[in-house]
């Protein structure tokens, strides 16, 4: 049985991405992600795309980041094997690769999940973030939440 890891766990495993996988992605198809609701110019919206085995984990390999601009920003992942996966997505309005919280574990700063999986009391499934990336790629859109 998997233990809900609340807000500040998901917080935790989001703000590891970067710095768990190094080096070169496989070869694959780009997964093109569209993130709206971005709030903020500052930093860099980030984007991890993982197999059920590494959400919300640090060993998530497939990720991308785009400089942030106010309303939506386009984040291309290259090399992602065709499969199932959730893509996972935060703006890293200061640029130190992880989310910031408040004092009480909240972010204060954006996140989101493919298919707007629901956060309720902590991450959504898998299931619920879940998308099929084909042969030809794909394209994913999400919507950053913010909780300050």
């Amino acid at each position: 049985m998997r233990r809900p890891l609340g807000v500040a766990g998901v917080v935790a495993m989001l703000g590891l991405w970067g710095a768990a996988v190094a080096g070169a992605q496989p070869a694959g198809v780009a997964v093109e992600v569209t993130v709206t609701n971005v709030r903020s110019g500052r930093g860099h919206v980030r984007v991890a795309v993982c197999p059920r085995a590494a959400f919300l984990q640090p060993t998530c390999a497939w990720h991308a980041a785009a400089p942030a601009r106010v309303g939506s920003v386009v984040v291309v992942v290259p090399g992602v094997p065709p499969g199932v996966y959730a893509v996972q997505a935060f703006l890293d309005e200061n640029d130190d690769g992880k989310i910031n919280r408040s004092l009480f574990g909240l972010p204060t700063e954006g996140m989101g999940f493919s298919r707007d999986a629901p956060m309720r009391f902590g991450p959504p499934s898998f299931d619920d973030a879940a998308v099929r990336v084909g042969e030809g790629g794909g394209a994913v859109s999400l919507r950053l939440r913010y909780f300050d």
